[in-house]
């Protein structure tokens, strides 16, 4: 690899109490807790990762929808991976909790949200962002995501560009709440593909299903071909990641 003089060489003892120094100790953190929620989730499979707002009440009609999808995915053999916080992550592992399959939360400590929700068979508290991603779409089957904000939208534009590049394997990405995302599709329509920014087959990765019944049927109809464990190839791709 190339050098360059534009970075100075670290020669003082005392850089690793500077900035840098800090940075580079939190990159063992990093590394600490992707080897922690590893073990911690060690034989979870097959998972289906569920996304949507933390800002929703349990009276609210997103909220019943998701409870009863993460049950009938539960009780169907999946365990259910949610970000372990209030709203619809709540709702996820409310309804997994009451399955016969695990109910997990990958909480994210943040200074003015409480912890994880009481609905989880698993638990894990990372302090970073990267470590958690990887967590939700390491241990997945499928992704069902329902409406929700910027951490949502996150979750379903990561997933859709690592199986974009082809550095994640093909999983049923499946959209819950249609007049909530039909605006986004259409401007994936008209802009994406419009002014060439992705191909035509890039919008086949997501598709929306409205009834729970039909989503539990989706991601078996996805996998009935092939079983639920990644194939070899695809376990060098999440290697990879």
């Amino acid at each position: 690899m190339a050098q360059t003089s534009k970075i100075p060489e670290l020669i003082d003892p005392q850089a690793m109490y500077t900035t840098n120094g800090q940075e580079a100790w939190r990159v063992l953190g990093i590394m600490a807790e992707f080897a922690a929620a590893t073990e911690r989730l060690r034989g979870v499979r097959p998972a289906v990762s569920m996304f949507g707002s933390a800002r929703i009440n349990p009276d609210h009609p997103y909220y019943v929808k998701a409870e009863r999808i993460a049950r009938l995915l539960s009780d169907a053999g999946f365990a259910v991976i949610s970000g372990g916080g209030p709203g619809l992550m709540e709702a996820a592992n409310r309804g997994a909790f009451a399955g016969k399959s695990p109910a997990i939360g990958l909480n994210i400590l943040l200074p003015h949200e409480k912890g994880g929700n009481e609905y989880q068979d698993v638990g894990f508290d990372f302090r970073y962002f990267f470590a958690r991603k990887m967590m939700f779409v390491r241990f997945a089957s499928a992704y069902v995501v329902l409406p929700g904000g910027f951490g949502t939208l996150d979750e379903l534009t990561e997933c859709l560009t690592l199986v974009q590049t082809g550095k994640s394997r093909r999983i049923p990405i499946i959209l819950v709440g249609a007049s909530f995302w039909e605006g986004l599709l259409a401007w994936f329509t008209d802009k994406l593909v419009g002014e060439g920014m992705i191909g035509d087959n890039d919008l086949e990765l997501v598709r929306v299903i409205e009834e729970p019944d039909a989503v539990v049927e989706a991601i078996f109809h996805f996998y009935e071909n092939r079983g639920f464990q990644p194939t070899a190839a695809e376990r060098d791709k999440m290697l990879n990641l």
